[in-house]
């Protein structure tokens, strides 16, 4: 595990350097991976990376620079179990921060430091990047869209709240949210699902606008019919969120402190 660097430009509402992680999911992203950590190394030097090499079947693990920690799965988990792996990581080494940033190079390291910086500053427990909140430039297909919309839709009818880029995976969370995510994490569906349970706990969610680069291909190979069956079945994970408590040792931590 290597050591963050003694200029460390993030700290805590105490005034202690931030001790700072990005977690990086890879499933056989060997084309871009040493891009994304060497660009994470270089606008973020007094940040630790691990890279969750998911099953890859393509050597991912082989092109990632030494100047990360590298986590093999013995086979491909999916999103959930690759970024419970990571936050449980974290847990282990008591990081401050935790960061997901993908490990196709959608995610610029420039903008990781805006989410942490936001994060601190205004002691939220997560920070979602946002492709949506200000602008509307970044390009989506239609039927991407829609979907959006619709799970929009629903998690406000469940929460209150208005997110404006629920499925979005580049997000920043605290010591608070990492001990939740160490215990359980949702596997099949994460970056909607944990909107609704961490509001569930009152957990401070805050969303900012960030820049994220165009996938390669602008356009869906799913068809229309496979995403509305896709947005049934999270629209159904949500909704049994609501009267879901996975991290019941959260209560038990806030009565006793």
């Amino acid at each position: 595990m290597t050591q963050s660097s003694p200029m460390n430009r993030f700290h805590l509402r105490d005034g202690r350097p931030a001790r700072c992680l990005v977690i990086v999911p890879a499933y056989n992203e060997s084309g871009s991976i040493a891009k994304v950590v060497n660009g994470l190394n270089e606008h973020l030097p007094e940040v630790d990376v691990v890279v969750i090499d998911d099953g890859s079947v393509d050597r991912t693990h082989q092109h990632v620079p030494a100047s990360a920690t590298v986590i093999r799965l013995p086979f491909n988990l999916g999103i959930g179990g690759a970024m419970q792996t990571g936050y449980r990581y974290a847990d282990q080494f008591r990081y401050d921060v935790a960061v997901q940033v993908d490990g196709d190079g959608q995610h610029p390291p420039a903008e990781v430091a805006r989410l942490i910086e936001h994060l601190l500053s205004h002691d939220f427990d997560m920070v979602v990047g946002s492709r949506f909140k200000d602008t509307i430039a970044y390009r989506q297909s239609k039927s991407r869209m829609l979907g959006i919309h619709c799970l929009q839709l629903w998690i406000h009818l469940l929460t209150g709240r208005r997110f404006t880029d629920c499925t979005s995976g580049f997000r920043a969370c605290n010591r608070h949210v990492i001990d939740c995510y160490a215990h359980w994490y949702p596997t099949d569906y994460p970056e909607p699902e944990v909107l609704v349970l961490l509001t569930n706990h009152r957990m401070r969610i805050e969303e900012l606008q960030v820049h994220m680069e165009q996938r390669e291909s602008g356009q869906t190979s799913i068809p229309l019919h496979r995403g509305l069956f896709y947005v049934a079945k999270v629209a159904v994970a949500v909704m049994l969120d609501k009267m879901r408590d996975p991290w019941p040792h959260r209560k038990h931590k806030e009565i006793t402190s």
